[in-house]
């Protein structure tokens, strides 16, 4: 397997590009803002062809050239229907810093030609690979990660999964809850229910920041630790 990550624009947001290999089609997840040229770079090094672009959530941090990506390569974008309204109308999601900042752009927003919509549970097969998709409200609601396998595709055996969380988990941290669709208590229940069930050895590939893994974040992140501690370990404490 084939993973290229970049930071993109103002919010250092990352974007990553997935393939089986280079000279094959590929998967783009989060292209932010001004992470076009990027994945441009990326596609032209390694002759990929992009076939689809995931979306995490829809904060303009991590859909900005959504739009320009799809267009460019005819390619498909999906979406979690709660956060499909922010592909056109991204302001309903932003925060009062950020609206001000975007203040006096000329800005215009559209959906791409082609939007799927995704669901809890759900398997994605494209460009040769797997992804599950988990929704996991709570930084927005319509907030999903993609876990696609590892080891038994050529990579590290020591790593069954790569997880692509968006804004549900950062390294020794979580996604805030205060903008608008946020919600704490649910972001609480996403992170327990999708994220303490998996395996130590899942890698987890931020939407900004470092990447970690499942087991790191067990015993070291302080919203996670909390959450073992408050009871219902017997659900929790897999892989450990």
């Amino acid at each position: 397997m084939f993973i290229a990550g970049f930071p993109a624009g103002p919010w250092g947001t990352n974007c990553y590009v997935i393939s089986t290999g280079p000279g094959n089609e590929c998967v783009v997840v989060d292209p932010g803002k001004d992470a076009a040229a990027g994945v441009t770079d990326v596609v032209r090094e390694h002759k990929l062809k992009p076939v689809s672009v995931l979306v995490t959530h829809g904060h303009i941090d991590h859909m900005w050239c959504v739009a320009p990506v799809a267009g460019t390569y005819d390619a498909t974008a999906w979406i979690h229907p709660s956060d499909r309204h922010l592909l056109s109308d991204p302001m309903a999601g932003m925060s009062r810093e950020t609206t001000q900042m975007l203040l006096g752009g000329n800005y215009e927003w559209a959906e791409p030609d082609d939007v799927r919509e995704l669901a809890d549970a759900q398997t994605l097969e494209l460009a040769g690979l797997e992804f599950v998709v988990d929704h996991t409200p709570g930084h927005t609601q319509g907030s999903v990660t993609f876990r696609t396998p590892y080891g038994a595709s050529g990579g590290n055996a020591d790593i069954s999964q790569v997880m692509f969380s968006g804004d549900l988990l950062f390294a020794g941290s979580i996604g805030r809850t205060d903008l608008p669709g946020g919600d704490h208590p649910t972001i609480l229940r996403s992170l327990r229910d999708k994220v303490l069930t998996l395996d130590d050895d899942v890698v987890v590939l931020p939407g900004h920041g470092e990447q970690t893994s499942i087991g790191r974040e067990r015993v070291t992140n302080p919203y996670l630790l909390d959450l073992m501690d408050s009871g219902d370990t017997d659900r929790v404490t897999r892989g450990l």
